[in-house]
């Protein structure tokens, strides 16, 4: 943790309305990041506040600054437009861009190098890594995009340990919609990709290496597992399960609580488990229903 060293410097005077030239060197002043003036009755006080420690990543606190617009945090070295609103709690990490008209929520966290396109929103306690974000999204509370993929193997004593993950990203096209809790991997042999217009409900999970077209919907609790090609205009109802590298044609339409085991090569409405035509999940649905009636005292 970064120690704050406060010097207070205080001066009283008979009046009340005079307040005393301070003068600081140039040398002085370049290692404290705020000044406050409190007075208290008689008394005037100028706070001066520096942040001159290393934080326990090597990264020196010094670099960081306040934004004018919201109070939030960034790094010296961020790209930010000045109409873009940093709200207080929420930091930039060094080496992000972020565009024209954003408004980044309390508790957000944006990783460095990440990059959000003009007009978007992001909302309290989003956790941005690895990533690119498009213009004009929504993302909503909670969302973590960026973070590894879920890569493990048994080593030959039979000890779980973690693939390597490389350094590949995210990339958020534009207008896209995020709900909240959402978590999305980055890539590991391919970017993960969410194509422009698609819209994700909450507490869904995008596996690494996922590639989803435009104008996709994803419904709430959707899980995508990784390396899964998705066309464009794909609907997924609620709680849609798909298995790794599975491909899925454009215009697809799958039903809530569908299981897709194998490529879907066709258009058209899917639905049960494993996911099949429509209208042989209906025919399934309903002689299993006639074979239980029979089978009933």
């Amino acid at each position: 943790m970064a120690l704050r060293h406060v010097r207070t410097l205080a001066a009283a005077f008979g009046s009340s309305s005079t307040i005393p030239h301070l003068m600081f060197g140039n040398a002085h002043l370049k290692d404290y990041r705020a000044l406050s003036l409190w007075r208290v009755g008689h008394f005037h006080a100028l706070f001066v506040c520096s942040v001159a420690s290393e934080d326990g990543d090597g990264t020196n606190s010094n670099e960081f600054y306040r934004w004018h617009n919201g109070g939030g945090t960034f790094h010296k070295s961020a790209q930010i437009d000045p109409t873009a609103v940093v709200d207080i709690g929420a930091i930039v990490h060094s080496k992000a861009v972020v565009g024209a008209n954003v408004h980044i929520g309390s508790g957000a966290v944006i990783g460095p190098s990440v990059t959000i396109g003009q007009f978007t929103k992001l909302w309290y306690n989003v956790a941005l890594s690895n990533c690119t974000i498009g213009d004009l999204c929504v993302i909503h509370n909670g969302v973590c995009i960026g973070q590894d993929g879920f890569g493990f193997m048994v080593d030959e004593h039979g000890t779980m340990i973690k693939k390597p993950q490389k350094m590949l990203n995210v990339r958020i096209g534009n207008n896209v919609e995020i709900g909240a809790n959402t978590c999305i991997d980055r890539g590991s042999w391919r970017d993960t990709v969410i194509g422009d217009n698609s819209k994700i409900d909450n507490l869904v999970q995008i596996g690494h290496n996922v590639v989803i077209g435009k104008n996709c919907m994803l419904c709430g609790q959707v899980g995508i597992a990784g390396s899964v090609t998705i066309g464009d205009y794909v609907i997924m109802g609620g709680r849609v399960a798909v298995r790794d590298h599975v491909s899925i044609v454009s215009k697809v339409r799958l039903a809530a609580i569908s299981g897709v085991t194998k490529d879907i090569k066709k258009p058209g409405d899917y639905g049960g488990f494993p996911a099949v035509p429509i209208h042989e999940w209906r025919r399934q649905v309903a002689m299993h229903c006639r074979t239980s009636k029979k089978r009933s005292p």
